[in-house]
């Protein structure tokens, strides 16, 4: 690697995916496209997007309720659509997998089915610092079945002094909470550092102790390589607008393993849309869960939310999972490998350095006016995204960054600091 735009470019060059680049819409920034490293928050929307959505319109405007059976894309079997690239991205088995309502709505739908606190089984251990939305859906769980959250709630913090967890204190947390312990509730990757947890090791802890592992994946699908299925993980969420690009509001996704999802008596809330398909239209009056994941549905699927998120995975199986995760590692390092070349004293990268440790994310902590940065950077035509205390979080992913992107960024922000 080198400091140079000539070595930026001659990588694009050899990039064997730059051509997804034109494939996505990017906001301008004045006349020209402005530069983009928030897809951690929000990605960029799909070109084909537009046209799934207009799909679902047209259809309506000529089928009407026939579109639920008839046409292009029948609304009643949209969201099997996604059942192999979701798999694929998480190392599920398809039946594994549902799309369906929103990622806090879903966490909440698993906790009744896989938080059941007895008087001696009743903690969740989360990680300090949580997402906000994990953090108040384990507060209020433990509120809905009668516990007071400072009892029933473990959270696992950074050292004093340290910024990341460390994953040796996870495991000893959920070993010496032991038989105490119902759930272990981690978000993949960390929103605030970029940190990628080992959930493979987590999880077997969690089991050691006759505990369940789930995890809030907002950050993690689409951005690091995962085997849920194989690590023998119970549950997972995720919403599909961060790295996934399904744009705002784009429907979420549950991934339930097949020892309780193919098992019909395990506890759920029932809805008509998650009833047997086979029988859905005989209105019986006994819920009857549809096999698999999809016995978790409540309602029919809202294909006029789901255009996004089809036309971004159409990209992400065209691309390849392969491909995608050895250009983020490069796109990843070469960001961190210049931010070593700007002025020094005035912030940290808090993500992890390991490879493995993180995704397409560096989050970055300024000792002083953070917040003023990342609004000198937003003046320039830079899109990033800060969070308190101090941190501004670059996302250069794959599917549309390119490391000229990541070069002209280290120019602006150098040319920033040198100013303060």
């Amino acid at each position: 690697m080198d400091d140079t735009l000539d070595y930026a470019l001659s990588q694009d060059r050899a990039d064997e995916l730059k051509d997804f680049r034109a494939q996505f819409h990017f906001p301008l920034a004045g006349n020209t496209p402005a530069l983009y490293f928030c897809g951690n928050s929000l990605g960029l929307q799909p070109k084909k997007a537009e046209a799934y959505v207009h799909r679902v319109m047209n259809a309506w405007k000529t089928y009407a309720v026939g579109g639920y059976m008839i046409g292009d894309a029948p609304w009643m079997y949209y969201a099997d659509r996604f059942k192999a690239p979701l798999a694929a991205l998480t190392g599920a088995l398809p039946h594994e997998v549902s799309v369906m309502n929103t990622l806090t709505v879903n966490l909440h739908l698993l906790l009744c089915s896989f938080y059941r606190p007895t008087q001696e089984r009743y903690k969740i251990l989360l990680e300090a610092g949580a997402f906000p939305s994990d953090q108040y859906a384990a507060q209020t769980q433990a509120i809905h079945h009668g516990l007071d959250p400072k009892e029933a709630l473990i959270e696992v913090a950074p050292r004093p002094g340290e910024k990341l967890i460390r994953e040796e204190d996870l495991l000893e947390a959920i070993r010496q909470a032991g038989p105490s312990l119902a759930v272990v509730l981690i978000g993949g990757v960390n929103y605030y550092t970029g940190q990628n947890f080992d959930l493979k090791t987590i999880t077997a802890a969690a089991h050691a102790v006759g505990a369940l592992a789930g995890y809030d994946l907002a950050h993690a699908v689409g951005n690091v390589p995962m085997q849920l299925h194989d690590w023998d993980v119970d549950f997972a969420v995720w919403c599909s607008y961060k790295y996934l690009n399904g744009g705002p509001g784009a429907a979420g996704a549950v991934y339930i393993h097949e020892r309780f999802s193919l098992d019909p008596a395990f506890p759920r809330f029932g809805g008509w849309g998650g009833s047997r398909l086979d029988t859905r239209f005989d209105m019986l009056p006994d819920f009857t869960p549809e096999r698999g994941a999809d016995g978790w549905n409540l309602s029919v699927a809202a294909a006029l939310v789901m255009g996004g998120l089809e036309a971004s995975l159409e990209l992400f199986m065209e691309a390849g999972l392969d491909r995608l995760r050895a250009k983020s590692l490069r796109l990843t390092g070469y960001m961190e490998y210049l931010f070593t070349k700007l002025p020094g004293g005035a912030f940290e990268v808090i993500t992890p350095r390991r490879e493995e440790a993180r995704g397409a994310q560096l989050s970055v902590y300024f000792y002083y006016e953070g917040a003023a940065l990342q609004k000198s950077l937003a003046a320039a035509g830079i899109i990033t995204d800060y969070r308190d205390p101090g941190v501004i979080r670059f996302s250069p992913a794959p599917l549309y960054n390119s490391f000229e992107d990541v070069y002209l960024l280290y120019e602006a922000l150098g040319a920033i600091l040198k100013t303060r």
